[in-house]
Order: structure tokens, then sequence, then C-alpha cells
């Protein structure tokens, strides 16, 4: 193992654990299955072979104060009611203070026994109440991170405190610190992402806070039950979990001889982390690095709300030059002009500095970008290597060498793909952003050969100052722009299927599509119905065989609810194939009744009666009745079915006017989309990664999407992978 693969090492099965606490593991019968080697160091008096044992013939052991079965009693509660609930149970061993920590592992349960004494003599659990207020006393993102380094840096007492925040590439900066005057500072120093690979970014998701007490301890293996089962335990949870020894002798090699971590966590991502570092060994117990955690919880919380706060700003002046660019092109006769020749153009919808508009053989240039025989160039690559409906790079010049000769003002592109059959397109450019980044010592530099002739598998000895110049990079590109040129994706395609009619090649290859599609799907569903209705009667007649196992009556259940399935897909199929040949029967609508009805019976459906469903304003539309309904069915139901897991799950209807259209708009609190399935989500068939097992066949939005074109209107959608999802839908007066 050396820095090359280290991000494929197994720490979440180390098979040993820290010595300053033992562990005993057992199984949901309370039968002892694994324990620590150093039992005997802590419980002398424990029988030698204690394998294969009802807890209860070892509690008084452990608990020699302690009510009869007071462990299976801690863990009856803790399974109903949350382990944070019971963690930590104050005992003592041997007459001496200890913390008993409990977690359920797959099908086992960790019993962790701590000193409930920390070698700090400050009382962390209510120093942490005064360090709070001085830790938000600053609106300034950053003074809040050197405020927050501080406090805790006093409440702990470590040497040093650093914020250490995580970038897209996984590297690391040290953005706040706070040490003794006596260390150097390692303020603005970045680390290679080999320094907390993927695998321990993940364990920090999972666990908030991690403590190293002694570096140079040897850990405890653990002996566990020789029943010829090799399976490693599982010790994610745990506290004690020993550590990687890559990551033991890197904090050798800084000279570290303890290690404390909170995490910051940010949209349920991890930001960065609270590290600590002693030069000395240093315990803290159980409770305080509880107490310890909600500094991370708290400055997670504020992370999220000023990032929140500036993410709203820079979203609302996106939005309203999009709205002002939707306006431009309905009332303007030439697209063109609407997107390059008013006071709102193209470049205000991002933080490009320069755009190019390619339509109906036409280069449209705004601000800086490169010369015209290398954009003729570059927009050869595009048609010939963009699939995309919208891609975007923040290190063109890796994609395509040729933009080299201009990284000045085009190190950065976004390409919003109007048509690819006809070669339109609309990019921006970002120019080139010089960075120099200092990193602790030269990253890469990931193993060294020792002298026996082995690969070295400690990072780095070396930690002076090593500076790397970037060349070729922009500003990378942000969610907010990403949204913003999705929804101007769809105001472009709205305005040209209102204004181009039958003379745009792109509309008669489209609608020469949909009718091939239309007659495939026809005929396939309908060739497809007969047999899966002859395979579901063969599954009943079988089943009604007495003499079939039971495993075998399962498996006949299983093809007639997978004929059931397909049977209800080949369905939705035809729906969407019959409204391509059909054209709307408009009427005025009363939205309100059947928004009520609607939800009326999803909410029966579904089984949500515990969703907080809120209906605003339901202004009249014109259109057909049944199609609208389909409309309003699909969309509500997606926003109950992916806000089920929400606490509590919130879905809110509301539609507003103006003088040209009416939108409504169905937000919901669940699951979200990830950004870069957004221009993905009307295609047919398709479904997002993150539904797991959730009921559905990719063909209701887009049906939605072909109904709500039927009625000469538009649909978008907006969400945030975690935060929920808003469909908006308008329809012209």
């Amino acid at each position: 193992m050396d820095l090359s693969n280290c991000d494929k090492e197994p720490i979440h099965i180390p098979g040993k654990i820290q010595a300053h606490g033992f562990l005993i593991v057992m199984d949901k019968q309370f039968v002892v299955r694994f324990h620590s080697d150093n039992l005997h160091t802590f419980v002398p008096n424990m029988p030698a072979n204690i394998l294969g044992e009802h807890v209860t013939a070892i509690e008084p052991l452990i608990g020699t104060n302690e009510p009869p079965n007071f462990i299976s009693q801690l863990i009856l509660f803790g399974k109903n009611n949350g382990f944070e609930q019971t963690n930590p149970f104050n005992t003592d061993i041997q007459g001496k203070p200890f913390h008993l920590i409990i977690s359920s592992s797959a099908e086992y349960y960790l019993l962790e026994f701590e000193p409930a004494r920390s070698d700090s003599e400050t009382d962390v659990q209510r120093a942490i109440g005064r360090s709070l207020s001085e830790m938000l006393t600053d609106k300034n993102l950053q003074n809040l991170l050197k405020n927050s380094v501080m406090q805790v840096k006093s409440v702990i007492g470590y040497d040093r405190v650093m914020i250490y925040r995580f970038a897209e590439d996984g590297h690391g900066e040290v953005v706040a610190e706070a040490a003794d005057d006596d260390l150097q500072s390692w303020l603005g120093l970045h680390y290679p992402a080999s320094d907390i690979p993927q695998q321990a970014r993940e364990l920090y998701k999972r666990n908030l806070t991690r403590l190293i007490a002694n570096v140079n301890t040897e850990p405890s293996g653990i002996v566990r039950e020789d029943n010829g089962d090799v399976t490693p335990l599982d010790l994610t949870p745990s506290q004690l979990r020993a550590v990687s020894p890559i990551h033991i002798q890197y904090l050798k090699n800084m000279g570290v001889a303890s290690s404390f971590s909170i995490s910051l966590i940010y949209k349920q991502e991890l930001w960065g982390l609270i590290a600590c570092h002693n030069y000395t060994p240093r315990f803290i117990d159980y409770r305080s690095r509880e107490s310890a955690k909600l500094i991370g919880q708290i400055l997670s919380s504020a992370l999220e709300f000023r990032q929140d706060e500036e993410n709203q700003f820079i979203q609302e002046r996106y939005k309203t030059a999009v709205d002002q660019l939707s306006r431009l092109m309905l009332k303007d006769n030439e697209i063109e002009v609407a997107l390059t020749g008013n006071p709102v153009t193209l470049l205000d919808v991002t933080d490009a500095k320069g755009a190019v508009l390619v339509f109906e053989n036409n280069i449209k240039k705004l601000g800086n970008t490169p010369a015209d025989n290398q954009l003729t160039e570059l927009i050869g690559w595009i048609k010939a290597n963009i699939n995309e409906s919208v891609y975007y790079t923040h290190h063109l010049s890796a994609e395509f060498e040729q933009a080299k000769a201009f990284k000045e003002v085009a190190s950065g592109m976004m390409v919003l793909t109007i048509s690819k059959e006809l070669g339109e397109y609309v990019i921006w450019f970002k120019p080139e952003q010089l960075q120099t980044i200092v990193w602790a010592g030269n990253p890469d530099k990931p193993a060294e050969v020792s002298s026996n002739g082995m690969m070295q598998i400690s990072p780095r000895k070396s930690f002076e100052e090593w500076s790397q110049t970037v060349t070729g990079t922009s500003k990378p590109w942000g969610a907010e722009e990403v949204k913003s040129i999705v929804r101007l994706k769809s105001e472009i395609s709205y305005a040209i299927n209102q204004k181009a009619g039958a003379i745009r090649l792109l509309n008669e290859r489209l609608k020469q599509a949909y009718e091939e599609l239309d007659t495939f799907s026809f005929t396939i569903s309908h060739d497809l119905k007969n047999p899966i209705a002859v395979i579901k009667s063969y599954a009943q007649i079988l089943s009604r065989d007495k003499e079939l196992k039971p495993q075998a009556l399962k498996a006949l259940d299983r093809i007639r609810e997978g004929a059931d399935k397909m049977n209800n897909m080949i369905e939705e199929v035809l729906d969407y194939s019959r409204i391509g040949r059909s054209e709307p029967v408009t009427t005025d609508i009363d939205v309100s009744q059947i928004i009520k009805d609607q939800v009326k019976d999803l909410v029966l459906v579904y089984n949500a009666e515990n969703t907080r469903i809120t209906i605003g304003g339901t202004p009249r539309i014109q259109g057909d009745p049944v199609m609208i309904s389909q409309v309003f069915a699909n969309i509500i139901s997606n926003a109950i079915k992916y806000s089920m897991k929400s606490e509590p799950p919130v879905v809110e209807i509301n539609g507003t006017e103006n003088d040209l259209e009416v939108v409504y708009t169905v937000t919901d609190n669940g699951l979200g989309i990830d950004i870069k399935q957004l221009p993905r989500v009307f295609e047919l068939f398709h479904r997002m990664d993150n539904v797991g097992d959730i009921e559905g066949t990719g063909v209701g939005l887009a049906i939605v999407k072909r109904i709500v074109e039927k009625h000469k209107g538009k649909i978008w959608v907006d969400s945030e992978l975690g935060r929920g999802t808003t469909f908006s839908i308008a329809f012209r007066k």
C-alpha cells in the first residue's frame, strides 16, 4: 500500500482498535462473538474465553454497580429511540469511571468502553456554550472561520486548530488557523487529495468527530469466534476504530502525537474539517467530543446560511436576466437580435466575459472571445465531440489542446446546444485565472524508496512549502450559472418553436421523428400486450396447483407482478403515442377543482396523510381538461412520491398570472435532482440515479412535456440534490 492506491485501503475494517479503550461485540441474540485482545488489561477478572457466552454472564464483571440485564435494556431502548439517546452510559470498571458507547453494525452490536476522564483540564461541555456566541459574532465568512478556530482551540486546548476545506478535486486547503506562537503557520497551504482519500472522506460524513489519542501506541487486535466465518467486522460506526497505518505514519512525519477532527457538512456533503493537532498525546472523553461536535454542526449551519444567502442573490440576478431575454425573444422578430442586441444580453446570464451565438449560419460575438479562425476550429470540435445539451469545463485546453493558443480569453467554456443537427450553439467563455498554489511538500511525490529498497508508505517526510503555478484554467462554473443556462435553453427552445414554424429544418426533422416514434411505439406496444396477457394467464393457472412449494408460488407471484408492471409501461407508452397524434379540445378549465381532486386521490394512493400539502392561487386556464388533469396528476404524484422520506414531507402548489401567461409551480422538499441530470429530466424513459426503488417508468414527465407543448405552453424545472424540486408550467392566455 502506498499513496498511489491508498484510496482503496479498507479503513472501515482494520481488524483493530485504538488501545485507550476496549471492545465487546455481540450478535442480535446478545451472544459475544468478538472482543478486543486488550479486554483483560481493563477487566483482569474476566474469564479467559467469553466468546459464545451470553452477555448476562459478563455483565456483573463490567458494571459491578449496575442492575441486572442493564446492557440488554440499553440496547432495547436504543433500538426504539436511537442510540444517541443512550450514549454514553456512565459506568465504572475496577473502580474507575468509564463511558459505554453502543452502536449497531450489520448483524452485531458494538459495545465500546472508554475512560470517562479527559487529559484536558477544561470543562469542554461548559466552555462550548460561551464559545458559540463568540464564533458567530461576525457575518463575514472568513472572519467566521477565524473566530471558530480560535474558540475551538481555547475550549479543547490543542496546540494547533485548523479549518481544512476540500476542493472539488478532493485536495484540501487550510483556510483558517489558530496555533501556539512557537509553531510555524500552515495557513494557506494545500494538501493533495491522497492525504485524505475518498473512502476516508465518506467516513467523516458518517462519524462527525474522530479522535486519535496517541499515534505511538500499538492498536489492539480483535479476537473472533472460530466458527469458520472470516467476514471482516465492519467498524464504520466505531469510536475506537484503529487508524490507517499510512495516516499514522503521516502524522508521525509531521511530529503530531494526537489529532482530533470535527466534520463540517454543507448540503449533506463534506465541506471540510476542523482539524486539531497536538504534539503530545491527548485524550478527550466521549461527552466532550459530543459537545465539540455541536461546534461543527452550528458552524455547518452558519456556512450553509451564508452560502445560501449568496446563492440567492446570484440566482435572482441570473433569473432577472433570463426573464428579460425571454420577453425580448417573444417580442422581437429576430431571436439573434433579442439575445445580443439589447442592454441585457447573453453575457448577463452567467459571469462569463465573452459569448458567441452560432445561429442560422451566423456567428455573433459579445465581449472577449477567441479570434474568428480560432472560433471556426473550436466550433468544429464542438460539433464533433459535444453531445450534451449543456456542457461546461474550466480547463478547456485539457479537452481541446488547440485552446492553449487563446487560454487568456477562453480557459473556461460553457456550451448550450440549440440544435446539433443545424450546428447552432450558444458558447460562453471565461478567461484564464492564474493561480499559485502553495503545497505542503511536493504533491507529485506520493512515496519514497527507503534504505532497504522498498517503497516508503508514508506520504511525505518533507512538509516544506512547494509552489505550483496553475495555468490554463478559469474560475469554475457555479451551480447557479448552470441552472441559469438550463433555464435559458428552455426559453430559447420555446421562442424558436413559437416563431420558426415549418421553415426550420429542425422542426421538420423533429416532426418526422415524432411520427416515426409514434408509429413504432404504438405497433410494438400493441403487439406486446397479447404475449404479456398469456404470461400472466399461465402464471395464474400454475398458481392453482396445490402441490407447488411456497418458493414456486412466490416466483409465480413475481411473474404476475412483472407482467403487470410491463403492461403499465406499455399503457404509458401508448398514452405518449396517442398524445402525439391528438389535438387538445380547448375549453375554460377550473384548475382548482382538478388539483383538489388529484391531491385527494394521490394522498390515498401513496398513503401520504402526513404530507403537508398547501394549495395557493389557482387561476383558470384554457386547455383540454383531460390532458391538463394528466399533467397535474404526474407532477403532483412525483412531488408526493419523492418527498415521502423527508421530515416532514412538504408539497406546495401555486398559480400566478400576468398579462401574457398563467404560471403554476409545484414545489417539494424531496430527493431533488443532480444538476447534471436537469437537461434530461423530460426525456422518454429517463429516470434519475437517486430514485432507488421508488416506482416509476420514466414516461410520465415526457407525457407532461408533450401535453404542455400541445397547449403552446412551456415547462421547466429547478432542483437541487437533497433540497427538493420545483416544476413550473406556463400556459399562454
